[in-house]
């Protein structure tokens, strides 16, 4: 599959609708297309996913290692990928979208805010090829795509001052129907703030759809090709998996995981859903402190603190963590209660409290690790939790915020509530799902 990365100059940009408006015009000219995002986001591959009709591929070397990227690029489906960048091409100490280009030996296409420039978007544009010299990365900065141009004499005195290192791949033009609102943890969900069809047909319209399509190449192959580990066997253990507004951060290659080794069965604790009977349970990351008040009336997560009370293997990230403890106090002050499973109140702030990958050690055998294994993740939350003092816990921090510092994952019953949002690659699936299948 080939495939071409969309990268920016800086957060800001006009990056997602870039992307958006280049799947249209690769649609439309009747080519297949899977959409991926450089690093662990899951607001902007929502859009994606609902864009291309097809789960956005997270692609992050820091979450998956080198050859976990290249294979979960590899289950990919289509005739080209397009891939998101993050930030700015070369931000990211841990994972840049350099670097997710250079691993996949994929060619950028910087998108450039033009919306005040003319020759200085080449001039831009040269320095970000140039300056990939300086870098460890050897990434191929190949076109340019002028984000936020009017047509006529603006596009043409951009065409003409882009140096001839650079294609011209077209512009989005300046609507105000191709800004997506924002909120605290990034941009609205796809299914919230869509953009409208003939929105982004008008800005496919104005790309080079065939400078993007040539300039699209294979990537490098990954050492160890993706495989299924389904097992036919009918006696596969139930994963309840919460799945609604509330708990919706979750990475498609994590769904195909748990469904290649359980029976996956949803719940929507937000919308009034009990706890299916079930082995094991995913509580994933979302917006908890949106739907407090719904969740403490619900019985889905009194359910699950009945189910971790008896020993049944519990896991929450981040949203999940939030429900898992004993209270949730939201941004205007008010407090809900929540699972009561996990010793610690959480409150959500206006600042965010925590943004990096982050690295934790097992100090003992833990849901998701052996005791002294290393898992990487990713921490994005506005909320901190105040834990008891007795309160057990799981990692060590040895990069990142962690719960209170130096320590990550409080620990209760067979429970584990962390706010690192983990890989399948990381093996951290594969461990859980093996203490369930014990």
């Amino acid at each position: 599959m080939r495939g071409v990365v969309l990268g920016g100059t800086a957060s800001g940009v006009g990056k997602t609708v870039a992307t958006l408006a280049t799947l249209r015009a690769f649609e439309n000219a009747g080519a297949t297309v899977q959409p991926a995002k450089a690093g662990p986001d899951f607001v902007d591959p929502s859009h994606h996913a609902r864009a291309a009709d097809r789960p956005s591929r997270t692609l992050d070397p820091w979450l998956q290692g080198t050859d976990g990227l290249r294979r979960n690029y590899a289950r990919g489906d289509g005739d080209v990928c397009v891939v998101e960048g993050m930030m700015g091409l070369y931000d990211g100490s841990a994972a840049s979208t350099a670097g997710v280009a250079a691993a996949l030996d994929l060619p950028v296409v910087l998108v450039v805010d033009a919306s005040a420039g003319m020759e200085s978007v080449g001039a831009t544009a040269l320095g970000f090829r140039d300056y990939a010299d300086r870098t460890e990365h050897g990434v191929d900065v190949e076109g340019v795509i002028a984000q936020r141009a009017h047509g006529g004499r603006h596009e043409a005195g951009i065409r003409e001052a882009l140096p001839e290192e650079l294609d011209y791949c077209g512009r989005i033009p300046p609507r105000e129907e191709l800004e997506v609102p924002e909120r605290h943890l990034g941009l609205h969900m796809g299914d919230e703030a869509p953009l409208g069809d003939a929105a982004l047909d008008a800005a496919a319209e104005t790309l080079r759809t065939d400078r993007l399509l040539d300039l699209a190449r294979e990537p490098t192959p990954p050492a160890t090709e993706p495989e299924s580990t389904r097992d036919a066997d009918d006696e596969r253990p139930r994963i309840a998996v919460a799945d609604d507004d509330a708990f919706r951060f979750v990475y498609p290659a994590t769904r195909e995981r748990l469904r290649e080794r359980a029976t996956v069965v949803p719940f929507a604790p937000a919308a009034g859903d009990d706890l299916p009977p079930c082995d094991g349970v995913y509580i994933p990351g979302g917006y908890p402190e949106l739907r407090a008040e719904a969740l403490a009336a619900g019985p889905g997560l009194a359910s699950v603190a009945d189910a971790a009370a008896e020993g049944t293997p519990v896991v929450g990230e981040c949203g999940g963590l939030m429900a898992l403890a004993e209270t949730l106090t939201t941004a205007d002050g008010d407090t809900h209660e929540m699972a009561g499973v996990l010793p610690a109140t959480v409150e959500r702030h206006e600042r965010y409290q925590a943004l990096d990958h982050v690295e934790l050690r097992a100090r003992s055998d833990t849901l998701t690790a052996a005791a002294g294994d290393r898992v990487r993740g990713h921490e994005f939350h506005y909320s901190a939790a105040d834990v008891a003092a007795d309160a057990q816990f799981a990692f060590d921090v040895e990069r990142g915020a962690g719960i209170d510092g130096d320590r990550e994952g409080l620990t209760e019953y067979n429970t584990l509530g962390t706010y690192c949002h983990v890989h399948a690659e990381s093996g951290a699936f594969d461990a859980f799902l093996d203490e369930v299948e014990r």
